[in-house]
């Protein structure tokens, strides 16, 4: 065969390869079977550098080959290193999409809301039940630190110390919500539905009370973060259990090491709203703002929460398949 019938014939297989060489570089190493199809072009390109070289092809092709080899290379055996493009993307797009469409996500959903409005409701309609779930000393105690109107304290140390509290006691319920898990799912739902059912309770009974409005003053800033943050504790350990009931074929260690990173990128979402919801609520739920303005901070989360799980990664995937 002459040399112009082969780099003829070869020369769409290079293009695929300069193809494939440039989507590596702006998305990584992300799909087995494209590396490995990938990784066979990068063998056959080989050879025909070595054949290029045995039988003289003109210098343009065989410097291109030459390049398009060195290239191929870096992208198949190249270090993982930090891209923060890469980095933003996967927080921003990939994680918030891997959540929504997670049935773990919705049955958490499920489980909070409905044991949370469904206690609610009793306990704002049958005062035994709210002394049956939580205890009459509780009850009593929480009508006693809501009594008196929330009053602005403008010690920053206070505010900061109360912060740390908070931030200290959120992590607690997110770590036993997603901790639990490991026993199979079971131990998450368990503690998640514990926690609906006690502030469900909590909020039915408060919302009769007589400090019901300096209770619905306080809770209502941070409350989007912080009942979302748990929800989200409780699908990461749910999705962890589930890898060690549905292994698809694989040991069961095998499976958490590969369900273990999806897991904690959930975690590491609800960590996020933990801390956030912290700060609201040791700096502006207590403090004697206009109630309107603790509406419009609760508005501003929930809108921030929605965005992240259904705009901006949605979005992305609505101008690719347009450009497609």
């Amino acid at each position: 065969m002459k040399t112009v019938d082969i780099i003829a014939q070869r020369t769409p297989e290079w293009r695929e390869l300069e193809d494939e060489i440039s989507w590596f570089r702006h998305h990584g190493v992300q799909d087995a079977a494209r590396v490995a199809a990938f990784a066979q072009r990068y063998r056959a390109v080989c050879g025909d550098l070595s054949l290029a070289i045995s039988m003289r092809f003109p210098a343009n092709t065989t410097e291109y080959l030459h390049q398009l080899v060195a290239d191929a290379h870096t992208q198949l055996y190249r270090a993982e290193t930090f891209r923060l493009r890469r980095w933003g993307r996967k927080i921003l797009v990939e994680v918030p999409q891997r959540i929504v469409r997670d049935p773990c996500t919705w049955i958490s959903f499920g489980v909070f809301w409905g044991l949370f409005f469904g206690s609610l409701i009793a306990a704002y309609s049958n005062e035994e039940f709210a002394t049956a779930v939580v205890g009459e000393q509780t009850l009593q105690r929480v009508e006693t630190m809501y009594a008196q109107p929330l009053e602005n304290n403008d010690e920053d140390g206070e505010r900061s110390a109360m912060t740390g509290f908070y931030v200290f006691n959120n992590a607690g319920i997110g770590l036993r919500c997603f901790a639990s898990g490991i026993f199979l799912g079971v131990g998450s739902l368990i503690t998640l539905a514990f926690n609906a059912l006690f502030l469900g309770t909590l909020f039915g009974h408060m919302i009769r009370s007589p400090s019901a409005d300096n209770f619905i003053t306080f809770v209502t800033a941070h409350g989007p973060f912080e009942l979302t943050a748990v929800v989200l504790s409780a699908a990461a350990g749910l999705r962890l259990g589930w890898g060690l009931i549905d292994t698809g074929g694989k040991s069961r260690r095998d499976s958490l090491r590969a369900t273990s990173p999806q897991a904690l990128e959930v975690a590491g979402v609800a960590t996020v709203l933990f801390l956030l919801a912290a700060y609201i609520e040791g700096f502006i739920s207590p403090s004697s703002l206009p109630y309107s303005l603790k509406v419009a901070a609760a508005a501003i989360s929930t809108l921030l929460l929605l965005g992240y799980l259904f705009g901006l990664g949605y979005l992305v995937s609505w101008r690719r398949a347009r450009a497609t």
